[in-house]
Formats: structure tokens, sequence, C-alpha cells
């Protein structure tokens, strides 16, 4: 059993930068990989951006060069900085974990609570 809390997230202006933190907890194979999934109002859920336990990442296009997925192994942590803001990136910010990268980056096995990130226009 894994569980995953997030924390961050809130309001912010367009332009502006979050950060988001995920801490893991249980069986380590069972977050080899993390990430974050994000489902906006009326939106279905979709990736936001994955890494490794090697450290390999992914990156949606629509947040490419704006956003930074890290982790810190010996934290069991995954965080993503948010940078340069849109109100499109208005979200649930879910974090999520599995111990196969393919399989997180279609059907996660585990998933925090969520997060809501609002930017305002």
């Amino acid at each position: 059993q894994v569980q995953l809390v997030e924390s961050g997230g809130g309001l912010v202006q367009a332009g502006g930068s979050l950060s988001l933190s995920c801490a893991a907890s249980g069986s380590i194979f069972s977050f080899n990989a993390m990430g974050w999934y994000r489902q906006a109002p009326g939106k279905q859920r979709e990736l936001v951006a994955a890494i490794s336990s090697s450290g390999g990442t992914h990156y949606a296009e629509s947040v490419k060069g704006r956003f930074t997925i890290s982790r810190d192994n010996a934290k069991n942590t995954v965080y993503l900085q948010m940078n340069s803001l849109k109100p499109e990136d208005t979200a649930v910010y879910y974090c999520a974990a599995d111990h196969d990268h393919a399989l997180l980056l279609v059907s996660p096995r585990s998933w925090g609570q969520g997060t809501q990130v609002t930017v305002s226009s």
C-alpha cells in the first residue's frame, strides 16, 4: 500500500510561480515512477509530468519549458516547480505513483488526494 501526501498549491496571478510536493510512504518498489496529473473542471484528467527512479523525465507539451519535475529518493518525495503560470493551468493537481514508468504514463496505481492550483488572469 502506498500513501501519497501532497502539499503546496494555492492561488497565484498569471505569470507567477508555485511549487507542489508529494511525499510517498509504503513499499518503495511501488513508487519507482512518480508524477503529477491535473484535472480542470469539465475536463479529463491529464498527465502533466513524470519522473523515473533514475531521474528520467516526461512532460506534457503544454507545460514544457515552464514546469520542472524532480525527486529526492532519500525523502521519497517528488516536486513540481511551476513557473510562468497561465489561467489554463488552473486545475486540481494529483500526485501519482506506480512501480512501472510506462504504467504511470497511462494508468497509475496510486493517487494522492489532490491539491487545488488556481491561476488568476
